[in-house]
């Protein structure tokens, strides 16, 4: 590469060189995701994965893609970068392990207005980490300089990831029957959905990042509202090891009132107790500070509830135990009813 060098290209704006400085500096934070595949061709035309099929009779790959979103202009206001490549990678692997997946591989998509080479490795150790807390293998990914197109110090960040799981475990909706017990992951804050209206309520932009609020305890507001997703496929796996898990759903923009129907079958809805939902102190701030309504707000933010699985009645309690064995405090959230209502919340 050390003869790779146009100048006409670098007074349009785009600096070829500082590409290959990016690759340099991420590769010893790729290099953490190694043991779960083959990264060796990092800064190659394609990411190779060797795929063990052991224990699989009929495997069945899962894809997820998704990106950041606008929680992004958080990360640019603290200029704080080494969080937002795990959400990407969360937003990615907890749709995969909804089907019953286990995530196998990761890329990543990051488009700039100028590549800033240490910023970019700081964007991709994130997402190194993410790969780490769901044993996925960093294979490749691609940074696109955009002159003109993005701010010079702004940037989009998106993932792709992909999963395997053996036919006769997918998990199956059509499963669910009334009785059924909805057991509820927590989340770790406002997670990557919601951040437009986030971004509204406190004026992002021109609000004080750090305001420390005696709701949300030691963090400041910032530091709270960057707090990475959660990743929820090692206590998911051992749940699915531990139990028959009947349906799975992710927490994401939409709330409960659109996600958890997602994950059931027609005719059925889940009826949750109001005063059983763990509400993070987060959301009480921002219902206050925006005046927003609650049945919005449930249809907005995951409201401290992740990922929701469904099990049957007789395994409620082994599941709480094996997800709280696995260092999450699941609870009992609810119960599956007869019912076209999708979500009622009493």
């Amino acid at each position: 590469m050390a003869k790779s060098f146009s100048e006409s290209y670098k007074e349009a704006g785009v600096d070829i060189t500082a590409g290959y400085k990016s690759v340099e500096l991420m590769k010893e934070h790729i290099a953490r995701t190694a043991v779960f595949g083959d990264t060796s061709s990092i800064g190659g035309f394609g990411g190779l994965f060797p795929l063990d099929m052991t224990g699989l009779k009929d495997p069945v790959l899962v894809s997820g893609t998704d990106g950041v979103g606008t929680k992004l202009k958080l990360a640019f206001l603290l200029d704080k970068h080494d969080t937002v490549g795990i959400d990407c990678v969360a937003m990615c692997v907890n749709d995969v392990i909804c089907v019953g997946a286990k995530p196998l591989f990761f890329l990543d998509y990051i488009a700039c207005g100028k590549n800033y080479p240490e910023k970019i490795a700081e964007i991709v150790k994130g997402v190194a980490e993410g790969c780490v807390q769901s044993q996925a293998a960093l294979i490749g990914g691609e940074t696109a300089e955009m002159p003109g197109f993005y701010p010079i110090d702004e940037y989009d960040l998106a993932g792709f990831a992909v999963g395997v799981v053996d036919r006769s475990r997918i998990l199956d909706k059509e499963s669910v029957e009334a009785g059924d017990v909805v057991i509820a992951l927590p989340s770790s804050g406002v997670h990557s959905n919601g951040f437009s209206l986030v971004r509204k309520v406190f004026d992002i932009g021109n609000s004080d990042l750090s305001e420390r609020i005696d709701e949300l305890g030691e963090k400041t507001l910032g530091e709270t509202l960057i707090t990475p997703t959660k990743i929820y496929v090692k206590p998911m796996l051992k749940l699915m090891d531990s139990v028959k898990v009947k349906s799975v759903s992710h927490i994401t923009g939409g709330g409960f009132y659109e996600n958890i129907p997602r994950s059931l079958p027609k005719g059925l809805g889940v009826r949750i107790k109001r005063s059983d939902i763990r509400v993070l102190p987060i959301f009480d701030v921002i219902a206050k500070r925006g005046g927003i309504p609650e049945r919005d707000m449930f249809n907005t933010f995951n409201m401290g509830v992740g990922m929701t699985a469904i099990v049957p009645q007789d395994s409620a309690d082994l599941a709480v135990e094996v997800l709280k064995g696995a260092g999450e405090n699941a609870y009992i959230l609810g119960e599956v009813v007869t019912s076209e209502e999708g979500v009622e919340i009493w």
